[in-house]
């Protein structure tokens, strides 16, 4: 019931109405629950290749030359059953993890040089713009003379494949710090090493991780282009060695299997350690989403 409102006229009154009521909760249907699940969509992406792989190489019926998704499979399951992917795998792991943590430590120094002065930087610059559009795998030749025939050489371009681009963008996240923190850090009289623990790797974790997964694909590729090469060389590698040999033999879905072993360690890779490190850090902090 809507009460009058007295007015200095009396022939005139207003009528004061209750407001509407306003939904500010609204309950989401099943489906917009599910599609708001990023690993359902992923999931769904997947499906659909895997089955876009299965109608294209049943339509071209060739498996000289493109296998169906089915005869890969079987055919990674059976070098699990066996132990020979397995054991490529692990060789593989074994040198990349080398290559990678030396890359890590040595763009760690060059960076840390590079943020404490402006030679620093200007040598960061200068060596990032002369090596990092350099293919790592052109370095191997040269690798192959000073290193041998052995681990040491793939670690070597490994080690070129990884330093530069965490390198870079590591710096980049450093002077792309707020000012704001970098003065709040100063207030508070931190030490050098607690300036740099606490504010500079904090405000740059973006462009480190970044870096970080950058320098995983390049890395990756590197050691499987030059087991290859080593694979023709000494007889001897990894998961390059594996689809080396299989194509010489012409068992192109154990090639495809090789192939398929890379994409899903890779997957589970930035899947379980990249993701997982920015739910915990970047993203519970606000600055992604």
């Amino acid at each position: 019931m809507h009460e009058p409102v007295p007015d200095s006229r009396v022939d005139v009154i207003h009528i004061v109405r209750p407001p509407q009521e306003i939904l500010v909760h609204q309950r989401l249907g099943a489906l917009t629950l599910l599609w708001n699940n990023s690993s359902l969509r992923k999931t769904l992406v997947l499906v659909c290749l895997a089955l876009l792989w299965e109608g294209y190489a049943s339509w071209q019926d060739n498996p000289l030359i493109f296998p169906t998704l089915s005869e890969t499979l079987q055919a990674f399951w059976s070098g699990l059953l066996d132990g020979k992917i397995i054991w490529a795998t692990w060789s593989s792991i074994k040198v990349l993890l080398q290559g990678y943590i030396a890359g890590m430590f040595f763009a760690a120094i060059l960076t840390a040089f590079a943020s404490a002065t402006r030679i620093g930087s200007d040598f960061l610059e200068t060596l990032t713009a002369m090596f990092n559009p350099l293919p790592s795998i052109a370095l191997l030749p040269l690798a192959m003379i000073w290193f041998g025939l052995g681990e040491g050489s793939i670690v070597f371009v490994l080690i070129h494949a990884v330093l530069w681009a965490v390198a870079l963008n590591t710096h980049a996240g450093f002077r792309s710090v707020s000012p704001t923190w970098r003065m709040v850090g100063q207030n508070y009289g931190l030490s050098a090493t607690g300036y740099v623990r606490h504010i500079l790797i904090p405000g740059a974790l973006p462009s480190i991780l970044t870096g970080l997964k950058i320098g995983w694909a390049f890395a990756w590729r590197t050691l499987i282009a030059a087991e290859l090469v080593f694979g023709a060389s000494s007889g001897q590698g990894g998961l390059g060695w594996f689809i080396f040999q299989h194509k010489n033999m012409l068992d192109i879905p154990n090639v495809f299997a090789g192939l398929l072993t890379v994409i899903l360690f890779g997957l589970l890779v930035e899947n379980l350690v990249f993701k997982t490190l920015e739910r915990r850090t970047v993203v519970r902090w606000g600055m992604q989403s």
